[in-house]
């Protein structure tokens, strides 16, 4: 969601609203006629006369494309922190406990029905909460874990003390999809047509056509399926860095621990609203990589914002502010069920990322640096498009060369551009006409786009709508309904919290968890992460391709088509299984 979207702004249509295909009204029953005499009914039982009002969840909404509006997807969400607390006072937890051999993990209180509660946190709202209160990004992960689990925190006012048991920084899991990303991109470039690891479904997963358009950012996926579902075949097959996480926790969890994924509680801390919708695609729950076919358990059950995080502490009567800058007592901390995967998920050092990889999680730079890595002597160039939002990148050889080409677009109104461009051409209807094809970049000679990282908020996701603002409270003692900071004071906030997303600290004393691999592109060994992806795969006997790759769908809605008498019967033959 762009940052100038809220709750309270409900203007940002991308095509004109419909009526909701699941209205929140119940209609009464219509009275029997006398031409229904000998209507058939295939429902043995009777319509209850005071049924509830229907309730429209998330899952609904994206299988509808009645309305786009994200602001309107908020509203009807049940993700808040809120039901972070009723989830949290809703039973004991369950309680893990180390054996004395150090080998294994006891677990206490199966019989009670309760669960294990593990949070994971994005890099954006992390920097959101250093600008805020004036600390380091890893100061403000420290603060968050404070709140979540330390004695201090939420768990202090709890009726049953329940915490978060594991904590970890997303920032692994978009490790990992660089990697994978680069993978796929190159893939493309050696004209391979089918991705060797098994899909969601088990079949072969066909490659991305070129430009492969990144899809980590779901405001973008939900316009994309909704209204230009031309564009589905450009988009990376990856799962987010919030997906993967939580397939990777959910996974790993129950197959070590013994117990189903609905007994393992997640939620994640993002700076979008429109990562709750994420979490609610029916592709991202266990019957994916558990290839059940049912509807399944959600890989991430709730997404609360940075803003929400403030709202959780208070609703807490905890001082956010005023929390210990430090990590928690390793003493008290349960060790991770497998130790290779600990290293993996909590590593010593983070890897610090630079202004040149942008906010959005450095795709398209990560990307550009492992084929300039292939290519001795080979040279980036960036060129700014229409606006600030808009860059092209050129890799160029030793003699001048182009290698490769790739493009960013951030904003809505960048991405309509972008998606025109990749629109099929219609043959002309002009006798003798040739249609006149479209080349994404705009220029008639060199080779198109290979890559393009979309994000649907201008500037990035450290400027995403869940993110703290300006004129929030906090931050500027305003009342609601004063007047709002202007243009020039919104873009100097920004400045601060993409200063702190940047602000990672060196700690060069720490051995590295990937120390060993000689093959680092940016920081990241791409052998390292192939080797962590390799062992979670064996660990949990699911084949990595369930595990990190998705699907996406065009979503089209019957609102405003009349379905006549002849459709209804062949629907009801096909259901009893008849046929027409």
């Amino acid at each position: 969601m762009s940052a100038i979207l809220s709750a309270d702004d409900l203007n940002d249509f991308i095509s004109p609203g419909v009526a909701c295909i699941k209205p929140v009204e119940t209609l009464p029953a219509k009275p029997v006629t006398a031409s229904d005499a000998y209507e058939v009914s295939f429902n043995t039982e009777p319509t209850p006369s005071d049924a509830p009002p229907a309730q429209i969840s998330l899952t609904d909404c994206l299988a509808c494309s009645g309305c786009v509006t994200s602001a309107e997807a908020v509203l009807v969400s049940m993700q808040s922190h809120a039901e972070v607390l009723q989830e949290l006072d809703s039973g004991p937890a369950l309680r893990l406990r180390g054996n004395t051999a150090g080998t294994g993990i006891g677990i206490e209180g199966l019989e009670s029905g309760g669960r294990i509660y593990v949070a994971s946190v994005s890099p954006q709202s992390r920097a959101s909460i250093a600008a805020t209160f004036g600390v380091t990004e890893r100061e403000a992960g420290y603060m968050i874990e404070q709140l979540l689990s330390g004695p201090q925190g939420i768990k202090s006012r709890a009726v049953y003390r329940n915490g978060f048991q594991w904590i970890v920084d997303t920032n692994v899991a978009r490790d990992a999809c660089l990697v994978l990303g680069a993978d796929e991109v190159m893939a493309s470039l050696s004209g391979s047509e089918e991705i060797t690891k098994s899909s969601a479904d088990g079949a072969a997963m066909k490659q991305p056509s070129r430009p492969i358009l990144t899809s980590s950012c779901p405001g973008w996926i939900c316009y994309a399926e909704k209204t230009h579902p031309h564009v589905l075949p450009h988009l990376s097959r990856l799962k987010s860095p919030q997906a993967l996480i939580g397939t990777l926790l959910k996974t790993t969890l129950s197959r070590k621990l013994g117990i189903a994924p609905d007994r393992i509680w997640h939620v994640a801390i993002m700076p979008c609203f429109d990562k709750k919708l994420e979490a609610s695609r029916e592709e991202l729950t266990d019957a994916a990589w558990a290839g059940t076919g049912t509807r399944g358990v959600r890989d991430v059950d709730c997404v609360i914002t940075s803003k929400e995080l403030l709202m959780l502490a208070d609703s807490r009567r905890v001082n956010f502010s005023k929390l210990p800058r430090t990590p928690l007592s390793s003493i008290s901390r349960i060790p991770f069920p497998d130790e290779k995967l600990a290293s993996f998920l909590f590593p010593p050092r983070r890897n610090k990322v630079g202004p040149e990889s942008g906010t959005s999680g450095g795709n398209l730079h990560y990307i550009l640096q492992a084929f300039a890595s292939q290519h001795k002597g080979a040279t980036i160039q960036t060129t700014r498009g229409r606006n600030a939002d808009v860059l092209e990148h050129t890799v160029t050889s030793a003699t001048g060369e182009t290698l490769f080409r790739a493009a960013r677009y951030y904003g809505f109104r960048n991405i309509q551009n972008l998606v025109r461009r990749l629109k099929p051409v219609k043959a002309s209807r002009m006798p003798g006409m040739k249609p006149n094809a479209r080349k994404l970049g705009g220029k008639s000679t060199g080779p198109d786009f290979s890559y393009v990282e979309v994000m649907a908020c201008p500037g990035g996701c450290t400027n995403g709508g869940g993110q703290i603002k300006v004129d929030d409270p906090v931050i500027s003692g305003r009342r609601a309904g004063e007047v709002k900071p202007g243009p020039q004071e919104q873009k100097d906030w920004l400045a601060q919290v993409d200063e702190a997303y940047f602000s990672g600290e060196d700690n060069e004393e720490v051995k590295d968890t990937a120390d060993g691999y000689g093959d680092l592109i940016d920081g990241i060994s791409p052998s390292y992460i192939k080797d962590s992806l390799t062992h979670w795969s064996s660990t949990t006997g699911i084949d990595l391709g369930r595990l990190v790759y998705t699907s996406y769908r065009a979503v089209v809605s019957d609102v405003g088509k009349s379905v006549g008498d002849t459709q209804k019967v062949i629907e009801i033959a096909g259901k009893i299984g008849g046929g027409w």
